[in-house]
């Protein structure tokens, strides 16, 4: 089953151009059994799709993630059960060690998206994932194709795939109706839940990955300028840190919903 694992909705991302329901009406036309819509630290898209869905196309699922911004290691894909609170998974700026623990309490996966993409987003441009590479243990897959980055960027997360034995995805990073559905992850099984999602995850179901990158202009270098990635990487820091008594007040609502203490949870 055919699933693009990265997707922007006009809905969810206000960076994005693209609504849901066209985004469905494409990857269906390629012959997808799906999406995971990862709206930027929100829900907005898989929320209207679900408050919609009898006006939907037929025959395409969507499943709810998010890409959620970290304070610390740039930007990772998270997929938690359909059942679990996921408010404070809305509210950017946790640091990675505790946002891995906390997805992974609730019975979700997370690994890092474009880890060599843009300066100011990926994981392999920040100190955190250099001086703690062990981290890549914890995770549970990893981005291996996004369309949005250079081939070369591309290679070398497979290659750090490979070195920490993690399975890969593929992802369109869509943003815009033209690149919806350009990359693809093919699941060995039919994916109807979150929960598939992540067993399938978990269990070795990816049967396959791939996509084309996008042509790379020069224009697109204006990504990584000193002054956009230290702009937004202070934009980040300073949200999160204003969000910091939201998610304390989130986490202990979801501890008093679990029942038990989240051990060792720095840094939120």
């Amino acid at each position: 089953m055919k699933f693009d694992m990265h997707c922007h909705t006009r809905e969810g991302s206000i960076d994005a151009r693209v609504s849901i329901r066209e985004y469905l009406e494409i990857i269906k036309e390629k012959g997808f059994g799906g999406m995971l819509a990862t709206d930027h630290d929100s829900y907005g898209g898989y929320d209207y799709w679900a408050a919609h869905r009898d006006e939907m196309p037929e025959g395409v699922i969507v499943i709810r993630g998010v890409e959620y911004d970290t304070r610390d290691s740039g930007h990772f894909l998270v997929i938690v059960p359909d059942d679990v609170n996921i408010r404070l998974l809305t509210y950017r700026g946790m640091g990675v060690e505790a946002l891995t623990r906390i997805v992974h309490r609730m019975g979700g996966v997370l690994g890092p998206a474009h880890p060599f993409g843009m300066r100011s987003s990926s994981a392999m441009f920040f100190r955190k994932l250099k001086k703690d590479p062990w981290l890549f243990r914890e995770f549970d897959f990893l981005e291996g194709m996004n369309t949005c980055e250079k081939v070369s960027a591309n290679a070398m997360a497979r290659e750090l795939a490979d070195r920490y034995d993690l399975p890969c995805v593929g992802g369109s990073d869509a943003h815009k109706a033209i690149y919806a559905g350009t990359c693809f992850t093919d699941f060995d099984r039919d994916i109807t839940s979150a929960q598939d999602m992540i067993d399938a995850i978990r269990e070795g179901g990816i049967a396959a990955f791939g996509g084309k990158e996008r042509e790379f202009l020069r224009s697109h270098n204006k990504r990584n300028w000193f002054a956009t990635t230290w702009g937004f990487r202070a934009f980040n820091f300073g949200v999160g840190a204003l969000y910091t008594p939201v998610r304390r007040h989130e986490l202990n609502q979801l501890m008093r919903e679990e029942k038990g203490p989240f051990h060792s949870v720095d840094h939120l």
